[in-house]
């Protein structure tokens, strides 16, 4: 398996640890994916409260708790690290404006269109910026914007698939529908990142239903030049989440996945509990978007760190399913790479 890279940073082995929010992907998983070669990657959301002690206002403590989930990143590896900031997050400027500061590596950037994203770069900023998209038509919108306004293409992009765990880019209608498959959604975003060529080389990173050798090597087949995985990382004996919750995943059969928030266009896929089926139930009813916000405030945290896998949200991918086992990060890339590189071997 080759590597690849991200701008002008050589990503040894093609794997990019996704960024799980509140309290999930921080410096002690990101670093253990980054010593074996790979991209660790730390979430933004939420870290205030993980912080509570450090002074000043919610977002004073997001700023605190960044630059120390950066800095204990640092001290376990000299492999590279990024940072996810979702830009629904209220606090997204700042987030990035700290993480640049900070001399993080790469930013990647989802849950919206990240068209200002250059805009925060600095005279001598060394991150890299990364977009996080649903689609061939997205990714064409943030390049022509970027170059347009700044002068700037993306070093790599995402392209994330409906099968993936948590918030996702998909109108209700889509999820299901066959041309939003990651299948599709590579080789026409590959053909996007292609037109750019003569500019830039942009290579595609494939996201949303990969969790083995086996998606490795069907992503390689279809253009991408690396993978983004969330919900395989979860069950890493680096991962910090409560053992309830990794236990959930590695029960997980292929039906256990439901994707909530259909109705008002903010769907999240996760796995069925009494919480998916009370929220459902309450979207069939017509329940506003409002009161449905109501019913899951603080239900990822209370299962990411309490351990209530009954009526706490318990986000994960379609590929859960067919995860079983808890290793570390290294035993889990070994075993990925080996497969993946038998399989494109045979072909």
């Amino acid at each position: 398996m080759k590597s690849f890279f991200i701008g002008n940073i050589e990503i040894k082995v093609p794997v990019i640890q996704g960024g799980m929010g509140v309290g999930i992907s921080l410096s002690g998983l990101a670093s253990a994916v980054a010593n074996e070669g790979g991209v660790g990657v730390i979430s933004c959301a939420g870290l205030g409260l993980l912080y509570p002690k450090e002074k000043g206002t919610y977002t004073e403590k997001c700023i605190s708790g960044l630059k120390e989930e950066i800095r204990k990143s640092r001290m376990k590896t000299k492999g590279i690290i990024g940072v996810n900031v979702m830009v629904a997050l209220s606090n997204y400027a700042d987030m990035v404006r700290t993480a640049i500061n900070e001399k993080i590596d790469v930013i990647f950037s989802g849950a919206g269109l990240p068209l200002d994203l250059p805009s925060y770069l600095t005279t001598g900023s060394i991150t890299k910026l990364v977009p996080i998209v649903s689609s061939s038509r997205a990714a064409k919108i943030i390049c022509d914007k970027w170059q347009k306004n700044y002068n700037y293409l993306p070093d790599a992009i995402v392209v994330e698939g409906p099968k993936a765990g948590g918030h996702l880019g998909f109108k209700k209608e889509q999820l299901q529908d066959q041309n939003y498959a990651l299948d599709v959604l590579i080789p026409e975003v590959v053909a996007i990142a292609a037109s750019y060529k003569e500019q830039k080389h942009i290579p595609v990173i494939a996201a949303g239903g990969i969790g083995d050798g086996r998606g490795i090597a069907a992503a390689f087949m279809l253009g991408a030049e690396a993978v983004q995985m969330g919900t395989r990382f979860l069950v890493a004996k680096e991962c910090v989440v409560h053992q309830n919750y990794k236990d959930r995943v590695l029960k997980a059969k292929d039906i256990d996945s439901a994707v909530t928030g259909r109705t008002h266009g903010h769907p999240v896929r996760c796995l069925r509990n009494q919480m998916t089926r009370e929220y459902v139930k309450l979207e069939s009813e017509g329940k506003s978007f409002e009161e449905l916000e109501y019913l899951t405030l603080g239900t990822l945290r209370k299962a990411v760190q309490e351990g209530d896998v009954v009526k706490g949200t318990v986000m994960a991918g379609q590929i859960a399913g067919m995860v079983n086992k808890e290793q570390t990060c290294r035993e889990m890339i070994e075993e990925m790479m080996e497969q993946a590189n038998t399989l494109l071997k045979r072909n």
